[in-house]
This record gives C-alpha cells, sequence and structure tokens, in this order.
C-alpha cells in the first residue's frame, strides 16, 4: 500500500516546513540511511539518540534521491529544493503514529509474541505450521523493538490473512507504546527470565509489562508451570474477561498433564485436552524447543486447525535459521547463506548484509519461488527492485514462478532451474569464480545442498564470530563516551583471530572512525577487501613504506630516524596534500615511541616537514586494567599532555589526542580526549566485571567427535602414554589439536571442553591434529557431537587461567586452517 505525503503529513500531525507539497507516494520507511533501497519511495524518519542525531543524514540520502523527510529540527529547506520536510515533536512517536494507523486499516487474526527467550522460535515455527492454511505477515528476522515492531507491521498488504508479530522490551513503559501498533486478539507469552532484567525492579514487574501487549487481545496462550507469568495474567484485573488457554505438566490447565518423553532425535508429547488424550511428536529433543512447541500446539487448537494434520505438521518441523552466515567458498568466492526462507523482508535484510560485507565487485544471488507471495505485477517488481538497487549482477532463479521476474530485471544476467537437483547436475565449480553469492530459498528448495556444495572443504573445526556481538560490544562502549569522542578499533592480527576484512566492515558500516593494524599487508588486504575507513598501521617498516602511500595507509612515526625516513621517501610521490603520520610518544610503556625529553627538538623540527600533517598523537597506557598501576598511569597521562602541549605549540592545527585503550575507557572515562582505541573489549573481553557482564561472547571455537571407545582401567591414552584410566573410560577424540590452536599445554586434565552441557576434561596430550577427552560423565555423547572447546558456555577468560595465559594469546593462536564462519542475526 502507497500513500501520498499529504495523507503521511496528517497522520503523523505534522508541520511542513516546505512551501509545497512536493508529490510523492511513499511505499517504505527507513530509520537507517544505510539500509535505502527505492529513494522515490522512502519517507526517512530523522530519530535522534543519546548517540546520534538522523538529521545529519540528510544530505547524502538527499543526494542519493531520498525527497521525503519526517523531521524534529528546523531544515535549510533551501538546500533540498523539491523536497518534503515533516516536522514533528519526535519522529520516533510519528512512526509509531504511521504504522498504527496502517495496522488499522486491516482486520485480521493477529498473534502477538512476547517474552524472555523464544519469541523468534515461536513466531517462525507458526509460520512453518499454518503457512498452507494463510497468506501470512510476519516480523522480519527478530524485528520486535521500538523501531522493529512499526517496520514489522507497515508490511501488511490486502492480501494477508493471518499476521504474527513479535515483541520484547529491556524497560518499563516501552510495551505501552508498541502494544497498540500490533493490536493483537490472539496472544502468546513464551516465558519469563533474566534478559534484560537492568530495566526492571524484578521478575514481576518485567512480566507485568510484557503482558501489557495483551491489553487488548481476546486469547492468552503460555505456560501455567511459569509461576510469575501465571500469576500476572490470572491475578490482574485487566485479564479478568479473556480467555486464558495454558498448559502444564499438573492438573487444572487447558492443557494438563503434559508428559514429555524424550527419544532418539525427537520428543513424544502426550496431554490431556478438554478430557481428551492428545499425541504429538516433534523432531527435538531440548526443553526449549519442547516448550516454544506446545505453545505453538495451543496456538493452532485455537485457530481451529485439525488436530490430525497439526500432529503430522510437527513431524517436519524444521530448525529455525536466526542468522545469516558469511563463509568461504570455491575460487575465491564468498557465500552468504541464508537458505531457510524466501519473502521480500528477509530478502532486503539479507542484501543490505551482502552490501555490508561484500569483498567482490561481482555480486550474484541464488533465489527460489517465493512461495507465499500475491503473484501481483508489484511483487515480482518489487523483488527485481531490490536486486537492481543492490547491483546484483547475476540471478539464479530456481522453481517456476520466479520465472515471472524476468520481465522487470534489466542488465541482470539470469538462468532459470525448475529445481535444486537441475542446478545441482549442471553446476561446476568453476562457474563461480571472485564473486559474492548470497544463497536465499525457500526451506523447501533444500539450498543446504547449493551451500554444502560451495563452500570451501576444511576440516570440521569451526571458529564462529558473532558480528552482532561486535556491534553490541561496540555500542557498550560507545555509552560511555561523549558523543563527539571518536574511537578507533583495533583489528591487528587478523582482528584478534576473528579475521580482519569481515570485522573491518561491519565496523565501517556501524560508521566507526578510525581502524588499526600492526603491520602494512594488514592494511592492504582491508584496501583491496574495500574497506575505506582511515587506517593506522602501528609498525610500519622501510619495506613497506610504498604499500603505505599507494594504499593510503597512515603510519605511527616514533623516532627522528622513521620521521626522516618517511619523508624522504614521500618525495618519490607527487601529493595534492600533507600525508598524515600519527605521532607516538613514550610515557612508560618502553616500547616504542619519541622520549619526553625530545619533545622540544620534535617541535622546531616539523617546520622542515610541510610533506607531512600530525594527524594524531597518541601514547599507550601500560597498567590500565588494574588499580594498583593507577598512580602510574595518570603520571603517563600527565607526561602525554607535556609532550602534546609542547609539539603542537606552533601547528595551525590540532592533532588527534588519544591514550586510553579499552581498559582506559572502562576506568578513565575523563581522560577520553579525541579519541580512544578500542582493542579486546570489541571481542568481549574487559577486565571490569561490570563491563564484562554488558559484553556478548563473540567467538566460540568448535571441534567434533570423530571416535569414542571405551577403555579399561590402567589403560593410556595419547603420547607418552600420559593419560592413564583409573576406571572404565568413555574417551572421545576430537578434531583438533595444537596445530589448530588448542595449546599443548591444555593437556592432562589442565583444561576442559564443553560437550552436551557438561565439561569434558582432556586426558593425555594434546596432539597436532587431535585430542582425546573424558566423556564418561556425559553418557549421551555420541560420534559427531559438537564440542565447544571456548565460547558463551564455556568462558575463554577460565581457559586462559587454566593455561596460565590471557585471551589475546589464545584468540591470535587460532589457525588459518581452522574455518571461520560469521553469522549476524
Amino acid at each position: 500500500m502507497a500513500y501520498p505525503i499529504e495523507n503521511i503529513i496528517a497522520i503523523v500531525r505534522g508541520q511542513l516546513q516546505n512551501q509545497y507539497v512536493y508529490p510523492a507516494h511513499i511505499q517504505h520507511l527507513l530509520y537507517d540511511s544505510r539500509l535505502l533501497n527505492a529513494p522515490s519511495q522512502t519517507l526517512f524518519f530523522a530519530l535522534e539518540s543519546s548517540r546520534n542525531d538522523g538529521h545529519k543524514y540528510i544530505p547524502e540520502l538527499y543526494e542519493q534521491g531520498v525527497r521525503s523527510f519526517v523531521v524534529g529540527q528546523k531544515i535549510p529547506i533551501n538546500d533540498y529544493p523539491k523536497a518534503n520536510f515533516i516536522e514533528v515533536e519526535d519522529a520516533r512517536q510519528a512512526l509509531h503514529k504511521l504504522a498504527k494507523f496502517h495496522r488499522e486499516q486491516f482486520h485480521l487474526p493477529t498473534i502477538g509474541i512476547t517474552g524472555s527467550n523464544g519469541k523468534t522460535i515461536v513466531k517462525e515455527w507458526l509460520y512453518q505450521l499454518f503457512q498452507d492454511d494463510y497468506a501470512i505477515v510476519r516480523s522480519p528476522k527478530s524485528y520486535n523493538s521500538q523501531i522493529g515492531v512499526p517496520i514489522s507491521v507497515w508490511q501488511i498488504e490486502a492480501r494477508h490473512q493471518l499476521a504474527i508479530f513479535e515483541a520484547g522490551i529491556s524497560k518499563t513503559g516501552e510495551m505501552e507504546r508498541i502494544a497498540p501498533i500490533i493490536q493483537c486478539n490472539i496472544g502468546i507469552f513464551t516465558n519469563i527470565g533474566d534478559a534484560h532484567n537492568e530495566g526492571f525492579e524484578h521478575l514481576k514487574q518485567k512480566a507485568a509489562e510484557k503482558a501489557i501487549l495483551f491489553n487488548e487481545a481476546e486469547t492468552i496462550i503460555y505456560c501455567k508451570d511459569h509461576h510469575i507469568v501465571h500469576n500476572v495474567l490470572s491475578s490482574a484485573e485487566a485479564f479478568n474477561e479473556k480467555e486464558l488457554i495454558n498448559w502444564s505438566k499438573g492438573d487444572n490447565a487447558s492443557l494438563s498433564r503434559v508428559k514429555i518423553q524424550k527419544q532418539p532425535k525427537k520428543t513424544r508429547i502426550t496431554a490431556d485436552y478438554h478430557h481428551h488424550k492428545i499425541v504429538f511428536s516433534i523432531p527435538f529433543t531440548d526443553d526449549a524447543s519442547i516448550e516454544n512447541a506446545i505453545h505453538c500446539w495451543l496456538c493452532g487448537a485455537k485457530l481451529g486447525i485439525d488436530l490430525d494434520v497439526l500432529a503430522h505438521r510437527f513431524l517436519s518441523l524444521a530448525p529455525v535459521a536466526l542468522r545469516l552466515e558469511l563463509l568461504q567458498a570455491v575460487n575465491n568466492c564468498t557465500i552468504i547463506n541464508d537458505s531457510y526462507s524466501a519473502d521480500l523482508a528477509s530478502l532486503n535484510i539479507a542484501l543490505n548484509f551482502l552490501a555490508q560485507q561484500d569483498t567482490h565487485t561481482k555480486r550474484t544471488v541464488i533465489l527460489s519461488d517465493f512461495l507465499q507471495n500475491d503473484g501481483s505485477e508489484r511483487f515480482y517488481r518489487s523483488v527485481a527492485q531490490l536486486l537492481i538497487q543492490k547491483n546484483i549482477q547475476r540471478l539464479i532463479a530456481i522453481g517456476h514462478s520466479i520465472r515471472a521476474i524476468q520481465t522487470y530485471l534489466r542488465d541482470i544476467d539470469v538462468t532459470y532451474f525448475a529445481t535444486t537437483d537441475a542446478f545441482l547436475q549442471r553446476f561446476q565449480h568453476n562457474d563461480f569464480n571472485d564473486e559474492t553469492i548470497l544463497i536465499k530459498g525457500a526451506r523447501e528448495f533444500h539450498f543446504e545442498k547449493i551451500a554444502n556444495r560451495l563452500a570451501r572443504k576444511a576440516h570440521r573445526t569451526t571458529l564462529e564470530i558473532n558480528l552482532n556481538a561486535i556491534v553490541h560490544n561496540l555500542n557498550v562502549y560507545r555509552n560511555l563516551l561523549l558523543p563527539t569522542t571518536k574511537i578507533m578499533a583495533m583489528v591487528k592480527a587478523s582482528a584478534y583471530g576473528s579475521g580482519s576484512s569481515e570485522v573491518a566492515k561491519v565496523l565501517e558500516f556501524n560508521r566507526i572512525d578510525y581502524l588499526a593494524v600492526a603491520y602494512a599487508d594488514e592494511g592492504v588486504e582491508l584496501r583491496n577487501d574495500g574497506v575505506e575507513l582511515p587506517i593506522l598501521v602501528l609498525n610500519p617498516e622501510l619495506a613497506s613504506f610504498d604499500s603505505i602511500i599507494r594504499y593510503r595507509l597512515e603510519p605511527e612515526i616514533y623516532s627522528f630516524s622513521l620521521l626522516q625516513s618517511f619523508d624522504d621517501y614521500l618525495s618519490n610521490f607527487s601529493l595534492p596534500q600533507s600525508y598524515p603520520i600519527h605521532i607516538k610518544v613514550n610515557t612508560g610503556m618502553n616500547r616504542l615511541g619519541f622520549e619526553l625529553e625530545e619533545a622540544e627538538q620534535l617541535r622546531r623540527k616539523l617546520s622542515q616537514y610541510p610533506r607531512l600533517k600530525i594527524q594524531s598523537i597518541f601514547s599507550h597506557l601500560a597498567g590500565s586494567d588494574g588499580a594498583q598501576f593507577d598512580g602510574f598511569t595518570y603520571a603517563q597521562m600527565e607526561r602525554y599532555q607535556y609532550f602534546y602541549n609542547t609539539v603542537t605549540q606552533d601547528l595551525p592545527y590540532a592533532p588527534i589526542r588519544h591514550i586510553l585503550n579499552t581498559g582506559g575507557i572502562t576506568r578513565f572515562g575523563a581522560y577520553q580526549m579525541d579519541m580512544v582505541r578500542l582493542g579486546i573489549g570489541l571481542y568481549g573481553i574487559d577486565s571490569q566485571a561490570d563491563i564484562q557482564q554488558q559484553l556478548q561472547t563473540v567467538s566460540t571455537l568448535k571441534a567434533t567427535i570423530s571416535q569414542i571407545k571405551q577403555l579399561a582401567p590402567n589403560e593410556t591414552v595419547g603420547y607418552n602414554r600420559s593419560g592413564k584410566a583409573s576406571r572404565p573410560t568413555r574417551s572421545a577424540t576430537i578434531s583438533i589439536g595444537y596445530a589448530d590452536g588448542l595449546m599443548r599445554a591444555a593437556s592432562n586434565g589442565r583444561a576442559a571442553v564443553w560437550v552436551r552441557g557438561v565439561l569434558a576434561p582432556i586426558i593425555g596430550n594434546v596432539c597436532m591434529d587431535m585430542t582425546m577427552i573424558d566423556v564418561t560423565n556425559v553418557p549421551t555423547a555420541q560420534e559427531g557431537d559438537e564440542v565447544i572447546v571456548f565460547g558463551a558456555q564455556h568462558d575463554i577468560k577460565i581457559l586462559a587461567q587454566q593455561l596460565n595465559t590471557i585471551p589475546y594469546e589464545i584468540f591470535t593462536s587460532i589457525s588459518n586452517r581452522v574455518k571461520r564462519v560469521y553469522f549476524q542475526e
């Protein structure tokens, strides 16, 4: 549905700043300038926060063709001829008003889902279960926030017969703003837990706030055994007249006496439902999936789905892919794997991720039929428009209805296949070279076969890097800084083992100010992969000067000899302006840097180097993590300030000042100056307990069980027979060794790994390619099981303590032969 701009002005109760209304029909709402797709049909909301202001992106959006804006400030409208500026008191409230109005134009059953965990899984499973019965609109991915909810609701079209939206909150007052936008008549409360507790006084308050979603609902589904949830829903006066459908392992519930029987690779669920015994099975055995499935079953029963049909569909429930995976593929290609769903909203998200992470000039999309669409001209035109706007050069279309897209494509090479198997029969590895490949298909097309065929083969040890967690951690530190303070992110040593290009692109997308690498070749790699941010080289060498200049890298200069050498080398180039360098001063680290007593000499000499511009002057703290070194740290800062003031006396400009590293950011915020350098904190490690609790795990190192053996007492394991079974023992050999980065110091029980929720100690010596662990206390462990060496379940800090080292060393020791898998939820 498209709204004339005149209607939107009235809906949001805005005031037009320009004299005339310029014609526009709005189909797309935009809150992030990086996600622009269809400029002429887009309405941009200039949202303001403590860290950012959407108004500053108006010039670039206007340049890209956007002509309609909702703003909270006066705009110099003469700079933007023929653009609409709708002034409101609060752009976020205006977004809510517009989405609420749009929702009110449709009368369709709507399921609203909230809770601490499981919202997205329940939403996606409901879609799987009901897609044959309804044309469904649902929240893309995990769009459940104050911004995500209105963007989700905006998707509703006349063809839809059922809506499924999730809603999440992190503090009081939020649900009362988004509940009227969803307007659910069926509510599902998944559970209550400790996630995002900081915004609430206690769990009961959090449950009551979440329950506001159901104020206008007719029916609420929940588990009666979650006592806090039950007490809130059953005692609140607002819910007295509502139908409460609940389930319990005990009696007196809508679905009572629920019995759970876990079997190999599936779970059988039996219960009493209105005095009738019901039985269904799901292909999962974990407790969370069982709880989510029962909520879905009750919702299906409420909607009147035949119970036998429902039971049959549960057997086909598939895991929900909550993330986009980025991995290396054949012939220097990169795969973005999103092979479990095909709808317009998630295609848009995947294409935006492609644009963010793309390291190749050629872009290919492998796309299946859209199984839920209206088949209209507008739908296929919208898909084509997305592909064109994201500069896709090649489309491989698989299915039958997808052929209709050809009418709307131009300048895109299109190849059609009827089935996935037909494509695989024709596919050759040399059909793909030096390109980024987005694999995006409905689950029924089994595109995972394509991803597996294209992926570069590697052994079964993987390092998973959560790109969302990097962004989250970045924002934790941003919230400690003034809005004017710049951030330099350390991506040296392959971003602490995580992969410098992939991490750098995420940071660039999230508007970091600077990157830092150890050596010039790391910076060259980033430039070759399309990273445009300024890059500081911390260890420039004479042999690297040519690369530094040709690839626009900025060297650290720490001595007079290096200063002279770099200036001499610059004389071989004709440059349009002074070349940026960064002066390093030694204030106590005693590693690299000018000495304090050289400050006056440096001040006098700088006038001799007109080819150079001092971009920044910085130093490095030696003990910012430890309170016992605070006196020394303050002395370092005083020395730094003396050096800076002395050197810059005669400069006509003020170089950037920076001295704080990760530890300094959290402990010495008053000294953040112009810029800070964020390193290990990005990757989830901080010495301060209160900050550490806010950070998310970025890296998870995984192996698999290759073989399990039964050992008799006194049998030995591994080289030098150093591991000895003291009792009947189950020994599992896992696919990781010291050549992968599992240090040999972990041998003989010094460290353990995580198997099926249990710590399994290492027995014997760690081998080059394999390690043996004791899984006697993990009786369900099987060959092929996943093993976590470190991650959210098994903190790398604990492993580092066990190995008498630090997380830095473990991160940077992970071998290049370990496959990196990047994902974004």
